[in-house]
């Protein structure tokens, strides 16, 4: 359980983020809901939330920008009394063939799914510090294990969240604060819906379906709680044995 828990989720209006905000809140933790685009969303998620008994509240972020990324860190903490865990979700993608891809294609998406995990964590590391206490987990990609035609830009950028992940866990663990990825593979979102029954991952999924944003919120789950208090520094595959 985490009852009394504060858990800082970033993307949480929709999608993976979304059913991640709900099951933490299920389980007691208060929630601060970082969104990027849609207020009426995020309010919708929170008044969800709300129906657990615990505190939830809205705040929109730029991710990819450091300074805001600080003050909104500030203001969670400022309106909660502490953070506990802290979820990176907030992700975008901009796919298209390295041959023709814009520059501006490949920052922003590095940009948001890279630096924005980063500017998170940068700013939520001493509150865990001086608690010796946290749980950081990063919602990555199989796409960064194995690449994808036509998302070079996120797949880097998903590679590159599994080389922080590694490094923030070294650096952080002597101080009691797990960071962790998960990697999930083709999972059913607003983002992916439309190409659910044309896709030729779904044929290469051995378990030949994809997956589901609560599947992936079980794991996230798992490793905010105490249980899993021996395990940083792991990529955990939700993929159906896509990349095995």
């Amino acid at each position: 359980m985490l009852k009394g828990k504060v858990a800082l989720i970033t993307g949480a209006s929709r999608g993976i983020g979304r059913a991640i905000a709900m099951k933490l809140a299920s389980l007691g933790a208060d929630v601060a809901l970082v969104y990027g685009g849609s207020r009426e969303s995020a309010l919708k998620v929170a008044d969800i939330a709300r129906q657990y008994g615990v505190r939830a509240e809205v705040f929109q972020c730029d991710v990819s920008d450091f300074e805001e990324a600080g003050k909104t860190v500030a203001a969670v903490k400022e309106a909660f009394g502490t953070i506990d865990i802290l979820v990176n979700n907030a992700g975008i993608t901009k796919d298209g063939l390295v041959l023709t891809m814009r520059e501006d294609a490949f920052d922003s998406v590095l940009d948001v799914n890279l630096k924005g995990a980063f500017n998170m964590i940068r700013h939520t590391s001493p509150i865990f510090v001086r608690k010796r206490a946290g749980r950081i987990i990063n919602i990555a990609s199989v796409v960064g294990l194995m690449g994808n035609a036509g998302q070079a830009n996120y797949a880097a950028s998903k590679a590159g969240l599994i080389g922080l992940t590694k490094s923030v866990a070294r650096e952080l663990a002597a101080r009691n604060v797990c960071c962790n990825a998960i990697a999930p593979g083709f999972i059913e979102t607003d983002m992916t819906r439309e190409l659910k029954d044309s896709s030729p991952l779904i044929k290469s999924i051995p378990l030949g379906r994809a997956g589901t944003p609560e599947e992936v919120a079980e794991v996230a789950a798992f490793l905010a709680q105490q249980s899993a208090g021996y395990i940083t520094g792991e990529v955990i595959r939700i993929d159906g044995g896509l990349a095995m």
